[in-house]
């Protein structure tokens, strides 16, 4: 079987990149292991995704702003940020890059669930269940073994398996891992105070705490701690956990109900040393795994995908091999400029923020207040939301 992209991974960047081709004449493969029924029918993951004004724009070129509904979308108005029980706030507002509303935020199931519903009847796409055993770079294609016995070929292979990419190991390209020997516990609540469309963030001294603000005065919880402190607070009583979260709180919203499950994920981060090989390309998690803490892992997946899309149908329009080494380092090149500084920022953010030490906290109350005040360092922070 032969194929122009084959897609290894079919989570929301593999399938967004597969929507953004789907206006080619391009032969697409997506490959997973997982069947077609439960991708197209994703269970809730406990992930709220946070996005930006460039994200909602890319989104909507693909078409799946016109699909999702709209009473499934919140909007993020402003954004506060305070360190330990200060009640001084770094903050946000709509009106400092001149829109009506910072980002929005989607639950990730809803957004794998509608990528997967934009994509049927693509006659393009085809959808392959199926695990990738090896691959094989020849000088004008490559060839993949799958699990099913099957061995197709391409023109070129797109990593997008997650941050612990297997087609990544398999084609030879190492990585920087970052663990922060922590996990990340995220759920839906109810709050009894009304959040206004306010994102709030919380460096505690022993954890970090989030409120993102859905629909109906509902929220996303993320809590980040210690490995043994995360199964600790899985472990307890629905009734316990309540009180607990309130206390972490400090009762800023005073009731709060948990709906539905608790979800755990550990915190690490992963910085591709390459992003492509021989007609070989990674994307999204694969080709960067951000830290959570500043919202922006789907985001830069998107820019990847806009940048990668851009060079394969300028090949296309030129009668370049898509696959061909030129193209590919063209991406690369533009998706480093984009991604280095956004996630060694982050990292470093989450470095100092979850420092203890007495000069820490001297440095992060300062810090916040310096972007507060200084108005070219906050709006070099407010670039990444436009």
């Amino acid at each position: 079987m032969k194929y122009d992209i084959a897609i290894i991974g079919s989570g929301p960047n593999g399938d967004a990149l597969a929507c953004a081709l789907a206006d080619t004449n391009l032969k697409i493969a997506i490959i997973d292991k997982q069947p077609l029924k439960k991708l197209e029918n994703p269970k809730i993951d406990g992930r709220d995704i946070a996005l930006t004004h460039h994200s909602i724009k890319s989104l909507k070129e693909i078409g799946f702003w016109d699909i999702i509904p709209k009473n499934l979308i919140s909007t993020i108005k402003t954004a506060k940020i305070f360190d330990g029980n200060s009640k001084y706030s770094l903050n946000f507002e709509h009106k400092d890059i001149k829109k009506d509303f910072l980002g929005c935020l989607i639950p990730n199931y809803l957004i794998k669930k509608y990528l997967k519903q934009l994509l049927k009847g693509k006659k393009n796409i085809f959808s392959i269940e199926s695990e990738l055993l090896d691959i094989k770079i020849h000088d004008d294609y490559s060839s993949l073994t799958l699990s099913n016995g099957k061995k197709i070929s391409a023109s070129l292979i797109i990593g997008a398996d997650t941050r612990f990419s297997s087609a990544r190991s398999k084609i030879g390209i190492s990585s920087f891992v970052q663990d922060f020997k922590k996990n990340m516990i995220v759920c839906r609540m109810k709050i009894k105070k009304n959040h206004g469309k306010i994102a709030y963030e919380f460096f505690k001294y022993n954890q970090t705490l989030a409120l993102l603000p859905y629909i109906n005065n509902e929220a996303s919880i993320i809590v980040t701690v210690s490995k043994e402190n995360s199964e600790k607070l899985l472990k307890l009583k629905i009734k316990d956990f309540n009180k607990e979260i309130e206390n972490n709180f400090n009762y800023f919203f005073g009731k709060m109900n948990l709906i539905g499950k608790r979800y755990s994920y550990p915190m690490i981060t992963v910085y591709s040393k390459n992003f492509i090989s021989s007609r070989f390309a990674l994307i999204g998690d694969a080709a960067v795994g951000m830290h959570p803490v500043t919202a922006h892992g789907f985001n830069l997946g998107l820019q990847g995908i806009e940048i990668l899309c851009k060079e394969i149908k300028l090949a296309l329009k030129n009668n370049i091999d898509i696959g061909s080494t030129p193209i590919l380092k063209k991406y690369q090149k533009k998706l480093h400029r984009v991604a280095i500084p956004i996630y060694l920022s982050t990292n470093g953010i989450v470095r100092l923020y979850t420092n203890g030490s007495k000069p820490a906290k001297v440095v992060r109350k300062f810090a916040l207040r310096a972007v507060n005040s200084i108005k070219p360092l906050k709006q070099a922070f407010m670039s990444v939301l436009e």
